[in-house]
């Protein structure tokens, strides 16, 4: 499996520090607000990274953190005139249900940063104590930025280049304009935890590094985030990991693109700022799924209500996919015969996907694999009377859509796309109708029909029985 390292600007062979193992760390939210598009797009790629390396057998330990206290966090606390731990509690929340929308796998661990406070003062002392770091007058400590030599590599800066930019803004009261928050002193009426500096609380990039250590080790396999994190907040955590635990910080670097919405940057102060759970009240969270997977995860994509229309109509191909495939499980003999497989070898579309994948997670052309298996088993199965008997061939075409559906998170809803009427529900209506037509009750069995249409389910009769797919 190859991978696009930020850190070497080049495909590389992925290998793992322990054999068959891997250890990620994906930078999670800030908890002050419901998750945007924007958000949904890493935790999307980097939950199907996850999901794909476990399909390939690796043992994955997948860390995504909550950054639970933050100027933001604080700020919105304010604004609702409550404290920080009740905004933070809420979002918190509040991305579970957006998550488990978008069929994202819970992580191994989910760590917050005020439950690492104590391993925080622990790694920001080792800095001081290693002359990192130092405190200021007021009370805040700063990371040396220039005393780590390799400072920029990540982003491919030099000091110089970020010199020219850098200011000390009002309030700070660090050596260098390059320094970095590693401890900030209380204002007055804000959170703080006691510390060898003062009341205060961390800065955010001290948070990461410690939790991704404390729970993977001082080197990681993958670190992954949005494509915005790479400067300052990674350039920031590979400083200050290093510094402190003179090992590597991580050795494959991933990030992803933007989503732009009608072809422009997603801002507030263009009104082009949409929350995934405004998003999926309209369209559904498979829809957003479905966007962000099909294309490359380091490309931008563009996000519309039209294109999200679309996924919906691909979507729905799958969906009938899956429901065709069901009923004619339901409707074949156990007894095995060998005509499926000899019509259709699962291998070539499971290599397709595999390969799709191994090349830098291209989760388009994985799509465009699984859409390959669609229509093949669909004019050269499914459109097959006598094949149906081949109950064990179909419950492998069943296995690898299942399999290959999920690593990408999609078509993992019991129900149809509409959400309208259940599968069971279909079922029994169906059964109802077939008595009726066995009665010769014509008038009940067109009702029936009417009744399924009006809840855009089709209804065919064959000779193999009655199957239904959406409009």
């Amino acid at each position: 499996m190859k991978l696009y390292n930020t850190l070497t600007q080049k495909k590389e062979e992925f290998v793992p520090i322990t054999p068959k193992k891997v250890k990620i760390y994906s930078c999670g939210p800030t908890v002050y607000n419901y998750i945007h598009v924007g958000n949904a797009r890493p935790i999307c790629v980097f939950d199907t990274l996850r999901k794909y390396f476990e399909y390939k057998g690796f043992e994955v330990c997948f860390v995504q953190n909550f950054t639970d206290i933050d100027d933001k966090i604080i700020k919105k606390a304010n604004e609702e005139k409550t404290d920080f731990f009740a905004v933070s509690q809420k979002y918190m929340e509040e991305y579970k249900k957006d998550a488990e929308g978008l069929n994202v796998k819970e992580a191994t661990f989910h760590p917050k940063a005020t439950e690492n406070i104590q391993e925080i003062i622990n790694m920001i002392s080792n800095l001081i104590d290693k002359s990192y770091a130092y405190q200021a007058a007021n009370g805040d400590v700063y990371f040396k930025t220039r005393a780590f030599k390799d400072y920029g590599k990540l982003s491919k800066q030099t000091i110089d280049d970020l010199q020219s930019g850098a200011r000390i803004r009002v309030g700070e009261d660090k050596n260098d304009p390059l320094d970095f928050a590693l401890w900030k002193s209380a204002k007055e009426g804000e959170p703080y935890w006691e510390s060898p500096w003062g009341k205060g609380r961390p800065g955010w990039h001290i948070e990461c590094s410690v939790m991704a250590s404390k729970h993977l080790g001082k080197t990681i396999d993958i670190h992954c985030g949005g494509q915005d994190l790479i400067f300052p907040h990674h350039e920031n955590e590979i400083a200050q990991s290093e510094c402190c635990n003179d090992a590597k910080f991580a050795n494959y670097w991933l990030h992803n693109g933007y989503i732009n919405v009608d072809s422009k940057k997603m801002s507030k102060s263009l009104g082009n700022f949409f929350t995934v759970r405004e998003i999926s009240e309209k369209y559904g969270y498979e829809a957003i799924r479905y966007l962000i997977m099909s294309a490359h995860y380091t490309s931008p994509i563009n996000f519309s209500g039209e294109i999200l229309e679309q996924c919906n109509a691909s979507l729905e191909r799958l969906y009938n996919f899956k429901n065709n495939l069901e009923f004619a499980i339901s409707n074949s003999s156990k007894v095995k015969n060998i005509v499926g497989d000899r019509v259709l070898n699962l291998k070539v579309y499971e290599d397709k996907f595999e390969s799709a994948m191994d090349d830098d997670l291209n989760t388009a052309d994985g799509i465009s694999a699984i859409f390959e298996l669609v229509k093949d088993v669909n004019t050269k199965i499914l459109s097959k009377s006598e094949i149906f008997s081949d109950y064990e061939y179909l419950i492998k075409i069943s296995n690898l859509f299942k399999k290959l559906t999920y690593v990408l998170g999609i078509v993992q809803k019991n129900q149809d796309i509409t959400g309208s009427i259940s599968k069971e529900e279909i079922e029994r209506l169906i059964k109802e109708r077939d008595l009726a037509r066995k009665e010769k009750n014509w008038k009940r069995a067109d009702e029936i029909r009417d009744n399924l249409s009006s809840k855009n389910v089709l209804i065919e009769d064959t000779p193999n029985g009655t199957k239904y797919t959406f409009k």
